[in-house]
């Protein structure tokens, strides 16, 4: 495999990763504020399941460029990691937006 195409399944990975890790945070909120607790618990933990693959993705970059194998950095790169970055903040404001709906239903009860 080419340098680049490894390049682009990484970019991809944290790309492809970080988005199933934002779409399982939003149907959390969703979920919690139809009142299933369970249900966004359970995306919850798929969203952090997610993000440890896009992590993983991730450290593996950081390792080889610690070693001295420097990617390129492209356009798609950076926007790979910008992906990222808005979805471990969307997945932390996720959380915080179930607790609240608990919080809320709790004292409705």
């Amino acid at each position: 495999m080419s340098e680049e195409d490894q390049n682009l399944e990484t970019v991809m990975g944290l790309i492809m990763n970080g988005g199933n890790a934002k779409s399982s945070a939003f149907e959390a909120i969703h979920a919690a504020k139809a009142g299933d607790f369970e249900k966004a618990d359970e995306k919850l933990k798929e969203s952090d399941y997610f993000l440890t693959e896009a992590h993983n993705v991730q450290t593996g970059m950081l390792t080889a460029e610690a070693q001295g194998d420097h990617a390129e950095v492209t356009l798609l790169m950076v926007h790979s990691q910008d992906h990222l970055m808005n979805a471990i903040t969307f997945r932390d404001l996720a959380g915080e937006m179930v607790d609240l709906y608990k919080r809320l239903s709790e004292k409705e009860a």
